[in-house]
């Protein structure tokens, strides 16, 4: 009973909070337009992401740089899709941070590192985005745009920061995100490990010629870049990653509690 009055209390100051940040209908539809794997078969599961958008928009602060206007569309835009991983998660598990800075474009951070010899190397490192402990999540909005129609691929940098978010939940970056109880450790890794080594092969064998696949080379980084890309993947293109890497997407569909490849609304004019 206390359970059920503490879930009822939670629902009630999560609608007031979404209240005060309703979505115009005009803005939804151009949003789901702009981004068509957002869109669920599923009219629960669609009225939820539109909820979340609003609750997400309500708890976190968006910041300019670069000379960006920020726009209800842009940030309606990324917040849609920030939530989307955590449709069946719960967006409690973004309570880690709060801000998220949009920049015009691409940004050039300067880097360091030492090397075993004790030098300190510097560099430059081009950014679409970048998500830290604790925050603030980087995004270049050219970048979040090109995950709209029109998108090449799988592509999408707001997915992947966000799911850099929850895999640094416990404060490491490493392709292992919060796993409930009925997906243990072990079993994670076995399919993680298996597929990335297989697709490191694959990129390291192929080289520049390197054919088209359903996850970036990208992936090929480390394990956490590889969780990353896949989700990217798994959101954007399902069908080609079930294809090309069914083992991952079975794991992730798992974790995320979601199966893009039958729950996202087909296109205008177009088959699932």
């Amino acid at each position: 009973m206390i359970a059920r009055w503490w879930h009822a209390m939670r629902r009630r100051r999560e609608d007031a909070a979404a209240a005060r940040r309703p979505i115009p209908d005009d803005l939804w539809r151009r949003t789901l337009v702009r981004y068509p794997f957002l869109r669920r078969r599923d009219a629960a599961a669609a009225a939820e992401l539109r909820r979340l958008t609003s609750l997400f928009l309500d708890r976190k602060e968006f910041s300019a740089g670069g000379g960006l206007r920020l726009t209800d569309a842009i940030v309606v835009a990324i917040a849609a899709q920030a939530v989307l991983p955590v449709l069946r998660l719960g967006i409690d598990r973004y309570d880690g941070f709060v801000g998220i800075v949009v920049h015009p474009d691409q940004v050039v951070a300067r880097r360091e590192v030492t090397d075993e010899h004790g030098l300190v190397h510097e560099y430059d490192e081009v950014l679409a985005g970048e998500a830290m402990e604790g925050g603030p999540v980087m995004l270049s909005w050219r970048d979040v745009r090109a995950a709209g129609l029109g998108g090449a691929g799988g592509y999408n940098v707001v997915i992947h920061e966000f799911a850099h978010v929850l895999d640094m939940a416990d404060g490491v970056a490493d392709g292992v995100p919060a796993l409930p109880p009925e997906l243990p450790r072990s079993e994670w890794l076995g399919v993680l490990r298996s597929e990335y080594e297989a697709f490191v092969q694959r990129v390291d064998a192929a080289g520049d010629d390197a054919p088209a696949m359903a996850l970036d080379t990208y992936a090929a980084n480390g394990p956490e870049e590889f969780f990353a890309v896949a989700s990217e993947s798994f959101f954007v293109d399902p069908v080609a990653l079930r294809t090309d890497h069914p083992a991952l997407y079975a794991l992730l569909g798992r974790w995320y509690r979601q199966d893009p490849a039958t729950e996202t609304a087909p296109r205008r004019g177009g088959a699932a």
